[in-house]
């Protein structure tokens, strides 16, 4: 069933794809939490035999009452505050919501509690795995000691609370272990991918003046070496505040004149200090894609994220010591802070650094393999890449371990649920597909995985606790089963504390506030349905609207790139003078295969059988390849903008793209549909 289709009939109520047997649900960390909230805090009990009921009444509680439910997850995850809080929330208005005033506490040092189990002290708290596959351990004893050598090296380069320090850093432990030095000294974290270009990692750390610089000489992508060294000498002369640079070489280059050594800076045995700080202190600083303009500088607290995290790793996505986490990312998306979160809950956390489909499209599954993965993160593109592919991990390789197959990035379309289902189904009939959705805004989710529900095809399992998701028509109005704007009707504690550099607070409120006043606009189309569940249909800001019927881009890319011969597309829909309106369809085709008049009526049947004729396109066009922002989000808005006769250079940030090239058929063919 389509997300189309789901939200035009209400009535159905489709078998689940999977559910949790009733040893999973005991089991579950939530239904523990649920239990004891209920008897400490008034929350609602499960009702016995019917999870669904007992999460929705669970879930309703902690947006009703919200300052209680989040007291009950800083005691049930024993947050260390060393001086008290006052309150838990003192004032609901967002933005500007205020967590937890008077209380002092460091994420680092949570992050780092299972190190001082002495039965923990060996087992490992990060496996490094690249592209040679060949996994390799830091224990919790020896990320404890590295952090407390570094912070302390830190210190002595007169870092203090709130100095900003970067990285240009795969992802390898020494990008973790820097994120912790930093909080537990209370400066402020921030971090892009060493795939980014000078320019593109100037527009963030310029905004932020960075007094540190952790940088690789180069790193190893698709089998190849990538020198970085000019970049890195680049960023140098371009950061006047830099005190430090400290060099790490896992290309095995000299380290630069007047370069630190990484092993010079974690060599001591250091016991860690950990500067406590008010809650709402900044620990790092996140960017928007910047596709459009210069990237949002998103400031994130202390404890803001350290008990959201602790939520939504330890609630709903149920990990906990016995764990193996990996999620293919990079340092430059949200999803690697998230990642290395899972320390919090003394999981092992995986963190690979290399190519998702090298030395073949099963790349990543085999590094779950050799790790033992037990939750196991990927994009919803790589799963359904796989799919096209023709893989079959489930039967070739040996994935007992994973209880649970996590995606985000984008929606996971039926197939792709359905796909993952099939392939597990006789090996491992207990894995959990979870299909999440949140932002960089957040450094979480909205809504998502839940460990006692069950899972339909092509639906997020319900929105997450302490998250009074809805969805709204354009006059405010709460919706079920109709599709809407992506709304947050309540403060979360990782909702940005401000952006940088906007001493009024008028770019952060533009940016979520504008069109609901005190209310979190997200920019995502999305469905609740009668059931509780979610379903995402695209950003809202690059709607498809045809004769005043808004309809998602992810609903057209789900049923366009079932098609073998489909390898990705763009969907867009432009305004035009005079009130005309012209969606086209761009594809970028399959090895081999051939856009002629056969195929495009293909592709429009397709859609007109599984959407709607509204859905099926004006044009369907050729293209050599579809732009994505470095995070893989497709370029729809910045597209639209190029057709509209926007020039590039007011349309695009051509650094944050990953292949900026493919930028110039849309304005080529703009200006010839406007000759």
């Amino acid at each position: 069933m389509t997300a189309a289709h789901s939200a035009a009939q209400p009535a159905d109520q489709p078998q689940p794809l999977w559910q949790p047997g009733p040893d999973r649900i005991e089991g579950a960390q939530l239904t523990r939490f649920q239990a004891w909230a209920a008897r400490r805090h008034g929350a609602p009990a499960a009702v016995p035999g019917n999870p669904a009921a007992s999460y929705a009444a669970l879930h309703r509680w902690s947006v009703e009452e919200l300052a209680t439910f989040w007291q009950a997850v800083t005691e049930w995850f024993d947050v260390r505050f060393s001086t008290p809080y006052e309150t838990v929330l003192a004032d609901r208005s967002m933005p500007g919501a205020t967590w937890f005033p008077g209380a002092t506490l460091n994420y680092a040092e949570h992050a780092l509690r299972a190190a001082e189990d002495p039965d923990r002290a060996d087992a490992p708290a990060l496996l490094y795995v690249d592209e040679s596959q060949e996994p390799r351990s830091v224990t919790w004893a020896e990320l404890r000691r590295q952090v407390g050598s570094l912070a302390a090296e830190l210190r002595r380069l007169g870092v203090r609370p709130g100095d900003r320090v970067s990285g240009y850093l795969p992802n390898i432990p020494q990008a973790a272990i820097a994120l912790l030095a930093t909080a537990a000294v209370g400066g402020v974290w921030t971090s892009c991918a060493p795939d980014f270009g000078a320019r593109s990692v100037l527009d963030r750390f310029q905004q932020v003046e960075p007094v540190i610089l952790f940088t690789v000489d180069g790193y190893r992508y698709g089998g190849k070496e990538h020198d970085r060294t000019a970049t890195v000498a680049e960023l140098r002369r371009e950061l006047p505040t830099l005190r430090a640079v400290v060099h790490i070489p896992l290309l095995g280059t000299a380290a630069p004149q007047d370069a630190l050594e990484w092993e010079t800076l974690t060599a001591t045995d250091a016991e860690p200090l950990f500067e406590q700080v008010p809650f709402d202190h900044p620990l790092w600083v996140l960017y928007s894609s910047g596709t459009t303009g210069l990237p949002k500088a998103i400031v994130q607290s202390q404890g803001g994220i350290l008990v959201e995290h602790l939520k939504q790793l330890g609630l709903h996505c149920d990990l906990g010591p016995d764990d193996r986490f990996f999620w293919y990312t990079s340092t430059g998306w949200m999803m690697w802070n998230f990642l290395v979160s899972g320390l919090l809950t003394g999981t092992t956390v995986i963190t690979y650094d290399g190519s998702p489909g090298y030395p073949d499209t099963a790349a990543q599954w085999r590094i779950a393999e050799r790790t033992g993965a037990t939750l196991y993160g990927t994009s919803a593109a790589y799963v359904m890449a796989c799919r096209k592919s023709g893989i079959h991990p489930g039967r070739d390789l040996d994935l007992a371990t994973v209880k649970c197959v996590a995606t985000t990035g984008s929606p996971l379309p039926p197939d792709g649920f359905r796909w993952l289902h099939d392939e597990f189904a006789e090996a491992h009939a207990e894995l959990w597909i979870a299909s999440v959705s949140g932002g960089t805004d957040v450094c979480s989710c909205f809504a998502g995985a839940v460990p006692t529900l069950p899972v339909h095809a092509g639906e997020l399992q319900a929105p997450c606790l302490g998250t009074d998701l809805q969805s709204w028509d354009p006059h405010g109005k709460p919706l079920v089963d109709e599709v809407g704007e992506l709304v947050v009707t309540n403060p979360m504690p990782s909702m940005p504390v401000c952006f940088w550099n906007d001493p009024d607070g008028s770019r952060y409120r533009d940016s979520y506030f504008e069109m609901f006043p005190g209310v979190w606009r997200h920019g995502d189309w999305i469905t609740v349905t009668s059931r509780g569940s979610v379903i995402i249909h695209g950003r809202s800001d690059s709607t498809l609207n045809r004769q005043g019927v808004r309809m998602g881009s992810a609903d057209i890319y789900e049923a366009v790139e079932r098609l073998p011969e489909i390898r990705e597309s763009l969907v867009v829909g432009v305004e035009q003078p005079g009130g005309g309106y012209w969606m086209p369809l761009f594809v970028h085709l399959a090895q081999g295969a051939t856009l002629d008049d056969v195929l495009r009526d293909r592709i429009k049947r397709t859609i007109r059988e599984e959407l709607s004729p509204r859905h099926v396109p004006d044009e369907i066009i050729e293209v050599e390849g579809i732009p994505h922002t470095l995070t893989g989000k497709r370029l729809e808005v910045p597209v639209k903008r190029l057709l509209q006769g926007t020039p590039l250079d007011k349309a695009v940030n051509p650094g944050s793209v990953d292949h900026a090239e493919l930028l110039h058929f849309y304005t080529r063919l703009a200006r010839e549909r406007t000759a």
